[in-house]
Parts: structure tokens; sequence; C-alpha cells
């Protein structure tokens, strides 16, 4: 092999991962590669939920002595390869039904279907070693509490009886004394870890960014967003501002960049006075714990209503789930997608350009890995609000199933459902190559280049 070819070779493989790498305007083919499922109908151990809330799909409230796991609306990296950290939003959907459910984050374990095989089951993990567990138990999860009392707002463990009401049934004895946090406090639906291991949520009712160390102790006040605010927002119930932001249309996506120090909230509704259906992203400085004055302008489809999860890719790109409320079963056309976005790029309108990734409804599934006897996936669920990059070709995505909440697949009270998809067109998850991967690089290009002499001297 001569160096001119050697050289030639090197320029088509550079070429080739360039390809790979670029965005392009048209959606990447995608494939169910696993799937699993966890029942409506999965508890962990707790205090008494769902008093103040409805049952419906045959299953009534409340849940005597304990709660429900709740389908989820964030996604994190678990302890050990195949876990992940899964977090519910604030139980029943409001800030009134919701003051008896824990916040909480669950290790979680699905035993993926997949064409070689695989349960389709999922299972609780240990929280800190991912070792399996029978159930959802203590160990299983973390609770989100203000152990030393440093948020500046009232929450439930701060009152006797629930909604400090009279009328209302008493606070359990443990969110009082270790001062749980509740659905009737925040309403967390994004939650990053930065570059010190602590864990940053996000929240609808404020909106605010609560920060917590791993083990999910609030570390400071609460932090808010000068100009928005939504109607639950206490400074908008005493009068003293006025609300800007749709009721809980606060901070539904929120990522991190790869180096753990800036995140990037994404409201779920439009700010009064933006242009219709756009929302705002803005970035967070994690060292200064205040907003960098950045902004940028997410545009809605026009079938899009909602936003359900955002996470980077690397440092400028981001995928985005939007979607309608329609389901299968509650009439309408089920919106569901993945978009891509850039922070680079803008369009006339200076809103954020958007690349379609995969189409929710319209995902390949040749072994039929949920049975339902069809070779094309859908996943017509309300909300769909948890996606994780596993590798450049790989999804894993989970609905929120808002139990006991219908209509996504049948009558019944929604399942969670989670997906491993696999994307022909490959993520550009680094920027540039890690300085291991350029030694590879090297070290291949040494290899051939000895190979090269070697035949050079025979």
């Amino acid at each position: 092999m001569t160096l001119n070819r050697i050289h030639k070779l090197a320029a088509t493989a550079a070429a080739l991962a360039a390809l790979f790498s670029a965005s392009t305007a048209n959606a990447a083919s995608a494939s169910l590669e696993g799937w699993a499922l966890m029942p409506a109908n999965t508890f962990a151990d707790g205090p008494t939920t769902g008093q103040f809330a409805s049952g419906a799909g045959g299953n009534p409230l409340p849940l005597v002595n304990k709660q429900s796991v709740q389908g989820f609306s964030a996604v994190l990296a678990g302890p050990t390869a195949g876990s992940y950290y899964f977090m519910p939003d604030n139980g029943f959907g409001t800030q009134g039904n919701s003051a008896d459910a824990l916040l909480r984050m669950y290790a979680v374990t699905p035993n993926f279907k997949t064409a070689l095989g695989g349960t389709g089951t999922v299972s609780a993990a240990n929280y800190n070693t991912g070792a399996a567990m029978s159930g959802f138990t203590s160990g299983s999860y973390i609770n989100l509490s203000d152990p030393n009392n440093l948020l500046s707002l009232k929450i439930q463990a701060d009152y006797k009886r629930y909604y400090n009401n009279a009328a209302n049934p008493l606070v359990d004895p443990s969110i009082r004394n270790d001062r749980l946090l509740t659905g009737a406090d925040f309403d967390v639906e994004s939650v990053r870890k930065d570059k010190n291991g602590n864990l940053w949520f996000g929240d609808e009712f404020g909106p605010y960014l609560v920060k917590t160390n791993a083990q999910g102790e609030v570390l400071r006040r609460e932090i808010g967003m000068l100009g928005v605010a939504s109607p639950q927002n206490p400074a908008v119930i005493n009068g003293t501002i006025s609300a800007t932001l749709g009721s809980s249309r606060g901070f539904e996506g929120m990522a991190i960049n790869p180096n753990g120090d800036r995140l990037y909230t994404l409201l779920e509704g439009s700010v009064t006075g933006d242009p219709a259906k756009t929302l705002r992203i803005n970035a967070f400085d994690v060292n200064t714990e205040a907003y960098t004055g950045e902004q940028w302008r997410y545009q809605l489809d026009a079938n899009g209503t909602n936003i359900g999860d955002m996470t980077a890719i690397n440092d400028h790109q981001f995928l985005v789930i939007e979607r309608n409320g329609a389901t299968a079963t509650g009439g309408g056309t089920p919106f569901k997608k993945i978009f891509s976005v850039d922070l680079n790029k803008v369009d006339a309108s200076g809103n954020l350009v958007k690349t379609e990734v995969v189409d929710l409804m319209n995902i390949a599934d040749p072994h039929d890995l949920n049975g339902d006897g069809s070779k094309t996936f859908t996943f017509p669920f309300v909300t769909i609000e948890s996606v994780l990059i596993l590798d450049s070709h790989t999804l894993l995505v989970a609905n929120d199933n808002n139990y006991p909440g219908t209509g996504g697949r049948d009558l019944g009270s929604d399942n969670t459902e989670f997906l491993k998809i696999h994307l022909d067109q490959a993520l550009n998850v680094a920027a540039v190559p890690e300085p291991s991967t350029y030694a590879l690089m090297l070290g291949g290009m040494g290899l051939v280049g000895f190979i090269a002499r070697r035949r050079q001297q025979r």
C-alpha cells in the first residue's frame, strides 16, 4: 500500500465521519430495538396518597399506606449499565390534588424485549448500586426534602393539616418530620445532574429551579426567572406581580451541557408578549447560579401543543420531544415527535431551526416487540416526557402515564412503556473526538504506516 493510497483512505474515513455526524433536514429512519412495560398499578412504600384526587380506569383512590410510582417525566443514567434514574412529576396533575404525593426519583431496570429475547418487564433497582430489588421499597428511591428549611416557600411539611385547611386530614408524620417535598409544593418536570454531582430540578409552578444534593436534600433557596411567573407563583397569588405564563407551563424541559456547568431551561408555554407558539430557552450558569442572559426561541409545530423533554446531544445541539394531547382513544390525531435543534442555527423569524429525528407514531417494529400484531409501532400516550441518549444511534424514551389516567391505548389506566429506539442516522453526540479517540486514531494511523513500511521493505 502506497502512502498516497493511505492518505486517500484517511481522507475517505474523515469524509464518512463528517457525513454521519452532520445534521440534515430529513428525519432519520427509526426502528424499535427494545420494549418493556411497567403496569399502571405499580406502587411503592410511603404514606397514603390520592386523598385529594379522583380514581379512573377501574383504579380507585386513595392508595392507603402506599405511593403510586406513576409514569415518568425525566430520566438520567443509573448507577450501573442498564439501570436508570426516573423521576415522576408532582403526582396527580395539579397543585390542589397532590399534597400527599411525594417527590421522588426511582432506580429502575427495564429488561427489554428484543429480537434476541428479553422479558419486556421492569423492576426496581437499588438506588446506589443498581442491584435488583423485589419492589419499590426503601433503598430504591430518594425523596426530595428541605431538612434545613432553605426554601422561602411554605411547604406541606410546615402545616398540621394538608393545604393548611382544618377540614383536611393531618399531614403525614413522615412528611412533617423529614420535611419531605410533595406535589403541592413543586411540580418537578425535569432534572439534571451537574459536574459536582448535585441535582437541579425544573419546576412548573414558579417556575423555579430547585438545587439539591445527590440525596435530594435542598441546598439553597429556589431560583425564579425574572419576568416569568405562573398563576401558582406565590407572588402572583398575593398580588405582588402578574402572571406572564399559563398554569403549569414552566420548565417541562431542561438540558445540561456535556461539561455539566450550564443548564438550558425550556418553558412549556409562551410568555406573555412573545410570538404565538414560541417557547423560551434560557441558559443558566451552574457556577454562578444565575441566568446568563442568553435566550433562544423554540417554535412549536403547527400540530404541536406542548413539549415533553429536552436533552443535550452536545454543547450546542439538543433533542426536544414535542406532542399534542390526542391519544388512541380520545379522538383527534396524535402528534408525538422528537426534533433536534442547534443553538447556532435560527431561521428568518429568529426561531431555532428544527430537524425531525423520530416520529413516535411511525416507528418500524419488524419483530412486533410489543405484541400488538403490527410491524409499525405507535406511541399514542397523552404525555411522553423522558428521552435519554444511550449512544449515537440509540434513544431511550418513556411516557408519563398520569396515573390513574386513561386513554393512551385503551380505557384502562395507562401503563408506562419504555422504548429503545435505533436511529439509522447517527447523532453527533460529541462535537470533537475525546482525547482517547484521538489516541486511537493516531495509533491506527501509525499501525497503517507500519504495515505500509513493512510492505515497502519486502
